[in-house]
């Protein structure tokens, strides 16, 4: 992901908040429960639409799929035959779970920007369980993944990593606008929504997903700071709150009171030792 100061030229002040160039509205809080209050008002300001919440680990990071890190505004053609090509050998290992279209299929697809739009309105994005597996299980994906609930991305924002030098963790708040503009050769952001059939991660965690692309010729991949931006404010709302790390502890152990922990979302073996790691060694649990 990009380091924030590759756009802290953009940077303006409007009462508390700190506002970029890409549209990103920022606030910098002092406490956990500075966050629950912001959570509050913010729910109460945008009630016609569901929240969606991204925690981060380090407050730099602007918001970025993982395939933008291999592949920067990959085509959308490419991705679909890439994903096509290993379709095979993942239902070798895991079973026939997720039918996807033909690649010669989307290829159309992608071409025409109508049919595309009439696809996605309608609820028919092409192999969404089959992209939404893959994301949940690292392989790299345009899908930026959200949730639903507000404990969920604190948690990852503040799950112990090798390195918690950190001095601030970051939230993302998105929020829908009631009539988002869309169009050929404009940057856009689709909700994918939650209700698709996937891997049991997606209901623990209570995901959700956006896609973010330009139509130009075909579809393209593109990055959230083109949309974000003043000009393209009519496609949702972007709230950045970041907390200092040091709360890490205080929240984890809040959060693991109320079930939420990396055995909870995660439902593994491996997730389980972590819980029982953190709850020994860093939650004072004895």
């Amino acid at each position: 992901m990009r380091p924030l100061a590759s756009f802290d030229l953009g940077l303006l002040r409007t009462g508390n908040w700190l506002w970029y160039a890409e549209g990103v509205e920022e606030r910098n809080l002092d406490t956990w429960e500075e966050f629950e209050r912001e959570v509050k008002e913010t729910r109460r300001a945008d009630s016609e639409f569901p929240l969606l919440f991204r925690g981060q680990a380090n407050a730099c990071w602007t918001l970025g799929p993982t395939l933008e890190r291999k592949q920067d505004r990959m085509l959308f053609r490419d991705y679909y035959r890439m994903i096509d090509r290993i379709h095979p050998q993942i239902e070798t290992l895991v079973g026939p779970l997720w039918p996807i279209p033909k690649y010669p299929e989307v290829e159309q697809l992608v071409k025409d920007y109508y049919k595309f739009s009439l696809a996605f309105d309608s609820g028919n994005k092409p192999a969404y369980a089959y992209m939404a597996y893959l994301r949940h299980h690292g392989f790299p994906s345009p899908l930026l993944d959200w949730t639903r609930s507000s404990a969920v991305a604190a948690f990852f924002a503040f799950r112990p990593t090798e390195s918690e030098s950190n001095e601030r963790v970051a939230i993302f708040v998105f929020s829908e606008r009631p009539f988002t503009v869309q169009g050929n050769r404009m940057p856009v952001v689709v909700r994918y929504g939650p209700y698709v059939k996937t891997h049991r991660r997606h209901v623990l965690q209570q995901s959700d997903y956006t896609l973010c692309f330009n139509f130009d010729d075909e579809c393209r991949f593109e990055r959230y700071d083109k949309v974000f931006d003043e000009g393209h404010r009519q496609q949702g709302i972007c709230r950045k709150f970041t907390i200092p790390a040091s709360e890490r502890k205080k929240v984890l152990k809040l959060l693991d009171e109320f079930n939420v922990n990396a055995f909870s979302l995660f439902g593994s073996e491996e997730s389980l030792m972590e819980t029982l790691s953190l709850r020994e060694f860093s939650l004072d649990s004895k």
